[in-house]
């Protein structure tokens, strides 16, 4: 969790810095009339410029008449302010919201993708087999990272498809594209959470029984969703570990009966785990169980 703790502090770090200077800069391009142009630019009071101009229809000099100058629409943002499509901030804030969005991909990870139960699984196959650091913390997460995003891609295409791409043609608003992504992300969830959590934070929300789990508001799906994932996670890390809870019973008693009190049991077991794991091929069938579990 190092390499998101650094990503999530960077986040905030940049959109502060954006936060103070580009309102800075946008006051100070509006106040010498925008980038490239300042006073000293301006035409002098006795310029050498003839004040005759060509006529539109050619035939010869006209002179040219002087008007004052347009003036400026009050509606018209100062200096190179842009819009985003679809929302009614600056520039300057979108980013600083954008950024401040990034800021929650961590939370988003294990509270709404099947982060949280891979990763469970994982540390509980590595404490099984008896290894304390192999594989690392930064491999366990790289492996749980990339076989979420492989899971999590159809509902990525379908949020985009929904709310990315008519907030991008400018057809709804950001709020509305907010609202049409949950749908996907409700339908995905709603086919692993428990109903047993899903009341539970019913009653505690003190909200009405829906007609169907598509039917359950984000408040109550988002925590029952974390909560039934963090059972399903401990009932296949259980299984998981019952057989090689087995073989170290078994190496116990055995050095235990034939007098080997100073050699400890696990210095047997763990390579005797390990044999057995590689003999079975045992990456192959756990990630394939956990993949077709989602399926």
């Amino acid at each position: 969790m190092g390499c998101l703790r650094a990503i999530t502090r960077l986040a905030i770090i940049v959109s502060i810095f954006i936060a103070v200077a580009m309102p800075l800069r946008a006051q100070e391009s509006a106040s010498t009339g925008g980038p490239g142009f300042s006073q000293s630019d301006s035409l002098p009071a006795d310029s050498s410029i003839s004040p005759y101009v060509a006529a539109d229809n050619g035939t010869g000099l006209a002179p040219a008449t002087a008007g004052p100058a347009p003036a400026l629409n009050a509606s018209q943002p100062a200096g190179n302010s842009i819009q985003i499509p679809g929302t009614t901030e600056s520039v300057p804030w979108s980013i600083v919201v954008l950024l401040t969005t990034l800021t929650l991909i961590p939370s988003i990870l294990l509270c709404m993708t099947p982060f949280a139960r891979l990763l469970i699984v994982f540390h509980f196959l590595r404490q099984a087999l008896g290894l304390q650091t192999t594989p690392s913390n930064q491999t366990l997460i790289g492996l749980s990272l990339v076989l979420t995003f492989f899971l999590m891609q159809p509902v990525a295409l379908s949020i985009y498809q929904v709310a990315i791409v008519p907030l991008q043609a400018g057809q709804i608003t950001a709020m509305d594209a907010v609202k049409r992504s949950e749908d996907p992300v409700r339908t995905f969830m709603a086919h692993y959470v428990r109903e047993k959590d899903v009341a539970l934070f019913l009653e505690l929300a003190k909200e009405p029984a829906p007609a169907s789990v598509n039917d359950v508001s984000m408040r109550v799906m988002l925590p029952a969703y974390i909560l039934s994932e963090l059972k399903a996670g401990f009932q296949i890390g259980t299984v998981l570990f019952l057989p090689f809870l087995i073989v170290d019973m078994v190496v116990a008693s055995i050095t235990t009966s034939v007098g080997m009190l100073q050699l400890p049991p696990v210095v047997i077991s763990t390579p005797l785990k390990l044999l057995l794991f590689l003999m079975v091929d045992g990456w192959h069938l756990l990630i394939g169980s956990l993949m077709r579990s989602f399926y």
